[in-house]
């Protein structure tokens, strides 16, 4: 049993569907048929009306899409972070050219809605307003699920893009998707298939910006997938593309609201074995602890390196907890 948020175990059913031979996603109609099969079921999961893309690569690189696809040089993105995922975001950005502005709050706190406020009126009364802003949903590592929609509310009020990291809450739990610009997920989390595909949800709005800007690459840019009826980018993933179907279609069968149940029933449980076993919850937020990844704070005297190898190790002196 894998205790991790993901690479997550992968089903018997969905390796299977791996193993079988595939039709050339360059050539075979059967494959293309496939792709649109998959994305129009992830549209049910997303629980949207916006399209749906599967580009090949994992979650890291939808990330760094989203940003190469929707930031030219010289623009301003507000970049929310309470969290290492949301740092992240802010060097994409740089990397890019972009110009970041960081709004952090602690990793074990939610987001700090008055200093957002203050930072999205600060640059309106500038007449330099944010081109997007960038928001992490669950952030994996500390498993803070953070509350999307008062911030959502502020990035409509100024008129903001905004793209969600939701690798590691899409489908374990509800995503606001019809309110976001580009929400990125990834195969490899609440799926339970191999790691290797970038999902994103992206919005009109979204594709029009995109279409404004000069794109400046390949691999990194979405634009390309929105309309694949010609044709992929590049050679995709046909095995991995055939995995996620079957990962997708286990959720559909099984009913997302079912889904969701299931993981805050696991959840719940998981955090009161904790409680009797002395472990206290990372988040310091009762109703911001992800259902999709519980993270305990580590006992006294256990170093990460050691948890990392699945055993305990002691400093001199500690008595074993």
């Amino acid at each position: 049993m894998l205790f991790t948020p993901g690479p997550t175990a992968v089903p018997p059913e969905v390796r299977k569907a791996m193993a079988e031979p595939q039709p050339n996603s360059a050539v075979q109609s059967e494959f293309a048929d496939l792709y649109d099969r998959l994305c129009e079921n992830l549209q049910q999961v997303y629980d949207t009306d916006h399209d749906v893309i599967v580009p090949g690569g994992e979650g890291i690189l939808g990330l760094e899409a989203a940003i190469a696809s929707l930031v030219a040089p010289g623009d301003r993105v507000l970049c929310i972070s309470n969290g290492i995922y949301g740092d992240g975001f802010a060097d994409f950005v740089a990397d890019y050219d972009g110009e970041a502005e960081l709004v952090s709050a602690a990793y074990d706190a939610g987001y700090d809605l008055d200093a957002i406020e203050d930072a999205l009126a600060a640059a309106e009364e500038a007449d330099e307003p944010f081109t997007l802003a960038t928001l992490v949903h669950c952030e994996t590592p500390t498993g803070t699920l953070n509350d999307l929609s008062p911030v959502l509310d502020l990035l409509d009020e100024y008129d903001v893009l905004s793209v969600v990291d939701a690798v590691s809450s899409l489908g374990g739990t509800p995503v606001p998707t019809d309110r976001i610009d580009v929400c990125l997920g990834a195969s490899q989390k609440c799926f339970s298939a191999p790691p290797g595909l970038t999902t994103a949800a992206v919005s009109d709005r979204a594709w029009d910006a995109m279409e404004a800007r000069e794109q400046t690459s390949l691999y990194t840019n979405l634009l390309p997938w929105r309309d694949t009826s010609d044709g992929f980018p590049y050679t995709h993933l046909d095995a991995n593309v055939a995995a996620l179907d079957v990962a997708v279609q286990r959720v559909l069968d099984e009913g997302i609201e079912s889904v969701h149940d299931r993981h805050e029933r696991a959840a719940e449980h998981c955090r009161q074995r904790g409680r009797e076993l002395g472990l206290s919850i990372y988040s310091r937020r009762i109703a911001g602890v992800a259902d999709s990844d519980g993270v305990p704070r580590a006992r006294r005297g256990r170093t990460n390196p050691a948890a990392r190898r699945g055993r305990p190790r002691y400093r001199a002196g500690d008595e074993p907890r």
